[in-house]
């Protein structure tokens, strides 16, 4: 927005320090990932720019390690576990977040706001605590069930797929439940209401009714709950096991064990994967606000 004409001297020096302050944290969080991209062009196996590369020779720059990335068994084992994982535990985020934030959006529901907020507790608790909780969790064949005493389980989770994708469900149920809550904030309930005046059951008037209102805000939770399955690499080291092993796994290993310049491949290939679906987010979000009613700014 441009200052106005009378704006005094003292308004005029803010409005231009918010902004010289605005641009240099913006530079500051995108200036590792303008470095990481070109260096993944890299003819050389090295982490730092080479004398080819700074004079932009054509020689310097080389696609051998994202031709690394695709024909590596390594590299292709974790992304096809994260292309398995990540979907599934999203849908079940998302069928569950979702039921969720539609229950608690009801105001007759009692101790909604507490159960909201332990709901929601994986986006606030520190991520090696509930790594570290799901781990002894998963680990014990006995569960507490009340007036019953402890019923035992011939099975654990620790170390299974499934253990991975419940866990990473976990994780991305808050994110479902937030952008839900959000959409259902404008939602107009008369509408099912009518339906059910009509004779619609629950099930129907949900598909016919609220879903198509709601969903700009399921897909935006959904789209947050797959980026953090797909990123997640510490509950994956808690609960998961070799087979399991994801693509940030397979990164941190190879900044721990081998230095291999393919990570800054796989870290472009992700940057950009988290830039699509960042837009797709914006996109939905001023679809929602046009549905809403609402300008976009």
């Amino acid at each position: 927005m441009a200052l106005p004409a009378y704006a005094s001297t003292a308004q005029r020096v803010w409005h231009y320090s918010y902004r010289t302050i605005c641009g240099l944290i913006f530079f500051f969080l995108i200036a590792p990932i303008l470095v990481i991209i070109p260096l993944s062009f890299n003819a050389q196996d090295f982490f730092t720019f080479t004398p080819e590369m700074l004079r932009f020779d054509p020689a310097g720059y080389s696609l051998k390690h994202y031709n690394d990335f695709f024909n590596n068994s390594d590299w292709q084992l974790a992304l096809k576990n994260s292309l398995q994982i990540a979907p599934i535990a999203t849908l079940v985020s998302v069928s569950l977040g979702t039921l969720a934030a539609i229950g608690l959006s009801q105001s007759h529901v009692p101790g909604r706001r507490a159960i909201m907020a332990i709901m929601i507790s994986p986006m606030i608790v520190p991520l090696i605590i509930s790594a570290t909780g799901m781990y002894f969790f998963y680990s014990n064949p006995y569960i507490p069930v009340p007036f019953y005493g402890k019923l035992y389980l011939p099975f654990t989770l620790t170390g299974t797929r499934a253990g991975v994708i419940l866990a990473h469900a976990a994780l991305g149920i808050p994110f479902v439940i937030i952008t839900v809550t959000a959409t259902l904030v404008g939602f107009d309930r008369s509408l099912t209401r009518a339906s059910a005046m009509m004779g619609a059951n629950p099930v129907t008037t949900f598909f016919r009714v609220q879903m198509p209102l709601i969903l700009p805000g399921v897909i935006s939770g959904a789209l947050f709950a797959f980026i953090t399955s797909f990123d997640e690499v510490v509950v994956v080291l808690f609960v998961g096991s070799a087979q399991q092993k994801t693509l940030p796994w397979q990164m941190f290993i190879g900044l721990r064990e081998q230095i291999s310049p393919t990570i800054l491949a796989v870290a472009t290939i992700l940057v950009v994967l988290s830039i699509m679906l960042l837009t797709t987010l914006e996109l939905l979000r001023r679809r929602s606000e046009r549905l809403r009613g609402m300008s976009p700014g």
